[in-house]
C-alpha cells in the first residue's frame, strides 16, 4: 500500500472525464430552477458512497441480483437518455418530487447516473485491476471535492450566466447526452 502521485493523478484524470462534473453544469442548473436548490453536501456524501462502493463491491453487488455490468450500463443509459430528450424538449419526463423539501429529487438523476452511473462503475472496476486501491481511493476524493464545488457554486453559475446562454448550453449538452446514451447502448447490446 504506497502512495503513487502518477497512479493518483491518473485516476483522477480518467474519473473527471468519466463524471464530466463540468459538463454536467447545464442538468445542474436546470434541476436548480426545478427545484429551487441543490444539496451539494447530500449529492457529494451519496456520489462518494456510490463510488466506494462500486470500487470494493462493485461486481459483488450486481452478482448478488443476478445483474451483469453490461446491464447496469443499460439501464444507466436508458436514464441518460430520458434526461438528454427533456434537456432537448423542454419537457418533464422525471417528475421531481418536491414535497420534503426535494431533499431526494435531485439524487436521481445527480448522484446517479450523472455522477456515479455505470460509467464510473465500470471505471473504477477497471481500475482496480491495473492500480492500487489506495490511490483509487485519493482519486476519487478529489474528484468528490471538485464534484462539491461545482455543485456548491450553482447558485453562483446561475446568476453569472444569461438565461439564453444556459437555454443553448442545454440543449447542446442534452444533444451531447443523447449522443453518450446511444453509444453506451451499441457498446452493451447483448
Amino acid at each position: 500500500m504506497k502512495f503513487n502521485f502518477k497512479e493518483i493523478l491518473s485516476v483522477s484524470l480518467i474519473l473527471f472525464s468519466i463524471i464530466d462534473i463540468l459538463g454536467s453544469i447545464p442538468i445542474i442548473l436546470n434541476l436548480r430552477k426545478k427545484l429551487g436548490h441543490i444539496n451539494a453536501e447530500r449529492i457529494t456524501l451519496i456520489s462518494g458512497s456510490l463510488m466506494f462502493g462500486y470500487l470494493f463491491l462493485g461486481t459483488k453487488i450486481l452478482q448478488l441480483f443476478g445483474v451483469d455490468v453490461k446491464s447496469f450500463a443499460m439501464a444507466g443509459a436508458l436514464i441518460l437518455l430520458i434526461i438528454g430528450f427533456e434537456m432537448i424538449l423542454g419537457r418533464e419526463i422525471f417528475k421531481h418530487n418536491t414535497n420534503n423539501e426535494g431533499k431526494g429529487s435531485s439524487i436521481v438523476p445527480l448522484a446517479f447516473p450523472i455522477i456515479a452511473g455505470a460509467g464510473t462503475m465500470t471505471s473504477l472496476i477497471s481500475l482496480k485491476a491495473a492500480y492500487q486501491d489506495v490511490n483509487i481511493v485519493v482519486g476519487i476524493l478529489v474528484n468528490l471535492v471538485l464534484i462539491f464545488i461545482v455543485l456548491k457554486s450553482s447558485a453562483w453559475l446561475e446568476k453569472k450566466m444569461e438565461p439564453g446562454t444556459v437555454e443553448v448550453l442545454q440543449k447542446v449538452f442534452g444533444l451531447i447526452l443523447l449522443a453518450i446514451a446511444i453509444k453506451l447502448i451499441k457498446a452493451n447490446i447483448v
